[in-house]
């Protein structure tokens, strides 16, 4: 899967003029259009609102990188008291990796004053939108407090900067973002749009950074669900980026806040513009993305695949026969783009009336889904008429009532995303890695138990680019005697959900996609340990 880049579109051309207006934001209104007409609109005001509905659930939060406190160390080398208070953390273990979190590395700087017993440490987590943080602080104070000559514990909790697993270049404008989470249905009308929006305002009420982009450009749902102050999209003329508009703390990007309504035109012209929506808007650091994916498996759900590294998906469904058809062809087309589903929503499954439980449209198409597919998680969303309500009057569900029924199942399948996306974020970063002390590359494929042993320059032969094998022809251009057999990598960097970038000491980047590396002749005789020089 090939990152593109976003070309420039004629259709999207942004028009700049000497006068502006003072705040320097020029409309996308008329910038969108094939115009040279000046655009003149007052900065954007941004405000942001907090509310909070806080969920409990046992996964793990932290991110297994490498520490100030590096786990293994001795007590002799780093003194008895800190050795002490990091034996009392080991205590803790983290439920998702079955290991503590010091021999993870999760803490970060400590500081001990002896003289007045007071400690004081960070425990870095990977998302400030962790349900179960207040229970790791407390669980950390606990341990240390225990210890004879503690008598002040200092935690301080903090989330790593937003930044994605993916080695390759990314436009800028989604260089800050840890989580692209796509939900889906590839069917019209089963509540996928709902359940994005009120899936990214129970993100943010949990504590995340978080932003809303809808693909949707036929026909954009995004300005009916929520009521931003300002409706219209505005552009910065030096950097020509998109800002996106604001509602409850939440950034907003649709093609229906660019003053044009609905769009009619090609195939190729909506993935311009999705693409330029999407890649040139200023999101800034956010914790997750969520894209509001438009129906169907074309050329604009490709273009959203290949621009972007998802990190995951959530599929949208209802109880019919038919739903499940369109939907399990999107499952699929996730399938080949190795973007792992987390999750199934079966929407308007049942309601309730004189104390019985109907379901009008029938019962199954979730649970076929998961069974089918191996989808870890289903949600039941009921027939809510205040979910319904809540979408045409611009305020979210789970920000109008974020205790009512409806937001506890929004709470739970925030949960799941956020658990879900830590763990792939975490299998994706030790995937492949290079055992030094006996010279291979090691694999463990995500969402796979096995592990397997490769040589280094085995993996360097089996590069199929253009530098090593001729396109046209098919034949070889790099030679086995070209790589050294002592040959070792320089280093090795994720590529989203799919492949492996690997740098070679000759300067080579060679994309390993994991299908690829299953493929390679593997290492049966496991090579003895030697000796690592620092």
């Amino acid at each position: 899967m090939q990152l593109l880049h976003a070309p420039s579109w004629p259709h999207l051309s942004f028009q700049t003029t000497k006068q502006h207006s003072k705040g320097g934001l020029l409309s996308l209104e008329k910038c969108l259009q094939p115009s040279t007409a000046n655009c003149f609109f007052q900065p954007q005001k941004l405000e942001r609102s907090i509310w909070v509905s806080h969920g409990r659930s046992i996964f793990s939060c932290f991110t297994p990188k490498a520490a100030s406190v590096e786990a293994g160390a001795s007590a002799t080398s780093i003194g008895t008291a800190e050795g002490n208070v990091l034996k009392a953390l080991s205590q803790i273990i983290d439920p998702d990796f079955g290991t503590d979190i010091v021999s993870c590395g999760f803490v970060k700087d400590m500081l001990i004053n002896e003289a007045s017993g007071e400690v004081s440490f960070c425990l870095e987590l990977t998302t400030p939108a962790c349900p179960i943080k207040d229970m790791f602080e407390q669980q950390a104070n606990e341990v240390v407090a225990r210890l004879p000559w503690v008598k002040k514990v200092n935690v301080t909790m903090s989330a790593q900067p937003a930044k994605p697993i993916f080695a390759g270049e990314l436009p800028a404008g989604l260089q800050r973002i840890s989580n692209i989470v796509a939900v889906s249905s590839c069917k019209g009308g089963v509540g996928k749009s709902t359940v994005a929006v009120n899936l990214a305002y129970t993100l943010a009420g949990m504590g995340a950074r978080v932003g809303i982009f809808d693909a949707d450009v036929y026909g954009p749902s995004l300005p009916t669900m929520v009521s931003p102050e300002n409706r219209l999209l505005e552009m910065n003329p030096e950097k020509r980026t998109i800002i996106p508009t604001d509602y409850l703390g939440v950034k907003l990007v649709s093609f229906g806040f660019s003053g044009q309504g609905r769009a009619i035109m090609r195939g190729p012209m909506v993935s311009g513009v999705i693409n330029q929506l999407l890649t040139t808007a200023e999101w800034g650091e956010l914790d997750y993305l969520v894209i509001d994916m438009p129906p169907g498996t074309g050329d604009i759900q490709l273009t959203l695949c290949q621009v972007v590294p998802l990190t995951a998906a959530v599929i949208v469904t209802t109880p019919q026969k038919l739903a499940f058809i369109d939907v399990a062809k999107g499952v699929r087309m996730f399938s080949k783009l190795k973007v792992p589903c987390v999750a199934v929503v079966e929407n308007m499954c049942h309601f309730d009336a004189d104390g019985k439980r109907y379901y009008p449209f029938g019962r199954g198409s979730g649970s076929q889904v998961v069974q089918q597919f191996g989808i870890p998680h289903l949600f039941d969303l009921p027939i809510r008429p205040t979910l319904s309500a809540s979408g045409d009057s611009g305020m979210p569900e789970v920000a109008a009532d974020p205790q009512g029924e409806v937001s506890k199942i929004f709470q739970n399948l925030g949960v799941c995303v956020v658990q879900q996306c830590a763990k792939i974020r975490q299998q994706v970063s030790t995937a492949v890695t290079y055992d030094k002390s006996i010279k291979v590359i090691r694999v463990k494929v995500p969402d796979s138990e096995e592990e397997f042993l490769l040589h280094p320059a085995t993996v360097r032969r089996n590069d199929r680019s253009a530098q090593s094998v001729d396109e046209w022809t098919g034949e070889q251009k790099l030679q086995y005697g070209d790589i050294p057999e002592d040959i070792e990598p320089a280093e090795i960097r994720p590529m989203g959900n799919y492949a492996v970038s690997i740098t070679w000491p000759d300067g080579f980047s060679q994309i390993a996609p994991y299908d690829q590396l299953q493929m390679i002749e593997r290492l049966v005789d496991i090579p003895q340990p030697t000796s690592v020089q620092s």
